[in-house]
């Protein structure tokens, strides 16, 4: 999520707008469609009817500028939960900030860019603006870009982003997810893990680990284990 495509960053922010939002979902699959009919259209050839594809641009204009709104809004609910979870993760980065590319220029009507962009488009077959470009990114005081990262502050700031959803997510619902991590100490040094685990202890979250072996930060923690292979689970603990 932090240092692959964009498009699993947009998993990650539609996957938390979905949430909030109940209109979400039916106004994301129309702007896909629209997507779909215009890509259709632009790969039909020169000489494609515009009077077809105004329509469409119109629908990923309306559609577009919604999830946009949406989109904004809930990063600017999340963004302290990211602060105060990067506080406890990464203190030795400084503070943190959170930058959103909507996927087309800023304060521009979307239908607008997409008319003016048709042709250029149509040379390369597929729609290049819209919010199914869009981004996001989180950067530190002291690592300002993911390539200062090293891979442990590359999981860390991943955990930082599903911890911050997850508070989120419970403030809305009244209720918390239960939260599951795969191979805690994989990158991570005791201190590291330490702050994950006391992180998750200040929630009343039901809590999910696994790896092949115990991490050292849980050995003193009250914890259910078992032992799971080929299908079957062994309680150990």
């Amino acid at each position: 999520m932090i240092a692959g495509a964009a498009e699993e960053r947009r998993r990650f922010l539609d996957w938390g707008v979905f949430h909030v939002e109940h209109e979400f979902l039916v106004i994301w699959r129309r702007y896909q469609r629209a997507l779909k009919q215009r890509n259709s259209l632009l790969r039909a050839g020169p000489a494609f009817d515009e009077s077809l594809i105004v329509p469409w641009e119109v629908e990923l204009g309306r559609t577009g500028a919604l999830i946009d709104q949406w989109r904004r809004a809930y990063l600017d609910a999340l963004l302290p939960f990211l602060k105060e979870q990067a506080a406890l993760l990464l203190p030795e980065l400084g503070y943190v900030e959170l930058r959103y590319r909507c996927g087309w220029a800023e304060n521009e009507d979307l239908a607008g860019v997409l008319a003016s962009q048709r042709f250029r488009d149509q040379s390369r077959g597929h729609t290049t603006s819209g919010v199914h470009r869009a981004d996001w990114s989180i950067s530190f005081q002291l690592a300002p870009q993911r390539e200062h990262l090293s891979r442990g502050q590359e999981k860390l700031t991943a955990l930082v982003c599903v911890l911050a959803q997850a508070w989120l997510d419970a403030r809305h619902r009244g209720e918390w997810p239960i939260v599951c991590l795969d191979d805690l100490a994989s990158e991570l040094d005791q201190v590291h893990q330490a702050a994950v685990v006391n992180s998750l202890r200040a929630t009343p979250a039901q809590v999910l680990i696994s790896g092949t072996e115990l991490p050292r930060v849980l050995e003193h923690q009250p914890i259910r284990m078992f032992h799971v292979e080929q299908g079957q689970l062994t309680p150990l603990l």
